[in-house]
């Protein structure tokens, strides 16, 4: 995962996860208002101290932690008719 100049993770704030870089702003927080409907407009509105880029490089920070994972399907597919 490359580095990323505008998150930072410090076990002195928020117990390490990762945040912009300069607040309390977790990754994940950004990343849950995104899920519950809110725009980037209105995180925006509602973090006014922030800006396109540090929510841009919060979204390019969580897909680097995805990115290179790997998914190992079932060999075998159970069949939900078959009594146990």
């Amino acid at each position: 995962m490359g580095m990323n100049e505008q998150i930072e993770t410090n076990p002195k704030i928020m117990l390490g996860k990762p945040v912009i870089k300069g607040t309390r702003i977790t990754v994940e927080l950004l990343l849950r208002q995104l899920r519950q409907g809110l725009s980037i407009e209105n995180i925006l509105e509602n973090y006014p101290h922030l800006n396109r880029g540090q929510i841009d490089a919060a979204l390019d920070y969580a897909a680097d932690l995805v990115k290179d994972e790997s998914v190992y399907p079932l060999k075998y597919e159970i069949d939900a008719r078959l009594p146990a």
